[in-house]
C-alpha cells in the first residue's frame, strides 16, 4: 500500500492519547479521518486544539450495535464509500477486588470492551468484504494474555476481544481483510500520566505518537506478510 491519499479510516474510542495520535497520523497521510468517542463536545475540543482539518466528530456508544451502524452509515454509506482502516481503540478501567465486583459493572466492562469490539469489526466487515480489501485494528492490553488481581473485569473482556481478532483475521484474511491486534504493554504517555508523574522518566511509557506509527505500519503491510498480533512495550518493561 502506499500513501493515504483517498483512503478513509475511522477511530472508535479517541482520547487525548493514542487515540487522538490516530487521528493526527492518519490525517496528515491525508486520509478522511472520522473520531468516535460518547462525548462529541470532547471530540471537536480536542480536533480543533490540534488543528485537524476535515476530520469529522461523531458521537457513540460502542456497546450499543444502533448507534455504531449509525456512525458507519454516516461516515461512509452517505458518500458511497468503504472504510479502508477501522481502528476499535475503545476501552474501560474499573479495578476491584473479585469479592467487591458489581455485576453489573462486570457486564459494563464487557460491553464496551468486548462486544463493542464485535460491533464495530462487523459493521466495518460488512463495509470491507464486498471491496475485497481493508484493514481492522483492535487494541488490546497486557491483560489480553493474563489476568492479574483486581483486573478481572478488565481482562475477561480483553481476552474476549482477543478471541474475536483471532476468529475474524481467520475468516476474513482470504477475502482480503487483514484483521490485527496490538498488545500494549505498559502505560501510554497521555497528558494526564505526564502531569500525575512530572518525574518519571518518558522512557518508561509508550509514546502515542510512535504508537500510531505502528498502526499504521499494519495497516500499509503487503499482504504476503500480515501480522495478526504485535506486542508494543517501552524497552525497560519487564515482561
Amino acid at each position: 500500500m502506499g500513501s493515504g491519499r483517498n483512503e478513509r479510516a475511522i477511530v472508535f474510542g479517541v482520547g487525548p492519547g493514542l487515540g487522538l495520535a490516530l487521528v493526527r497520523r492518519l490525517a496528515g497521510e491525508g486520509m478522511a479521518v472520522a473520531m468516535v468517542a460518547r462525548d462529541v463536545g470532547k471530540l471537536e475540543r480536542l480536533r480543533d486544539a490540534a488543528g485537524l482539518q476535515g476530520v469529522t466528530a461523531h458521537a457513540c456508544d460502542v456497546s450499543k450495535g444502533d448507534e455504531v451502524a449509525a456512525v458507519f452509515g454516516a461516515a461512509f454509506d452517505a458518500i458511497g464509500a468503504a472504510p479502508d482502516l477501522v481502528v476499535f481503540n475503545a476501552s474501560t478501567f474499573e479495578p476491584a477486588g473479585i469479592l467487591d465486583i458489581d455485576p453489573t459493572a462486570f457486564e459494563r466492562c464487557w460491553r464496551i470492551d468486548c462486544l463493542g469490539g464485535f460491533h464495530v469489526g462487523q459493521q466495518a466487515a460488512r463495509r470491507m468484504v464486498p471491496e475485497g480489501r481493508g484493514t481492522i485494528l483492535f487494541t488490546g492490553a497486557t491483560a489480553s494474555l493474563r489476568g492479574s488481581a483486581r483486573l478481572a473485569q478488565f481482562a475477561v473482556a480483553k481476552f474476549g476481544l482477543r478471541a474475536l481478532a483471532q476468529c475474524m483475521a481467520r475468516e476474513l484474511g482470504p477475502q482480503g481483510i487483514h484483521v490485527g491486534h496490538v498488545v500494549i504493554d505498559g502505560q501510554i504517555a497521555t497528558p494526564t500520566a505526564r502531569e500525575r508523574q512530572p518525574d518519571r522518566d518518558p522512557d518508561t511509557m509508550l509514546d502515542p505518537d510512535a504508537l500510531a506509527e505502528t498502526y499504521v505500519h499494519l495497516h500499509r503491510q503487503p499482504r504476503t506478510v500480515w501480522t495478526l498480533e504485535l506486542d508494543v512495550r517501552p524497552a525497560v518493561e519487564k515482561f
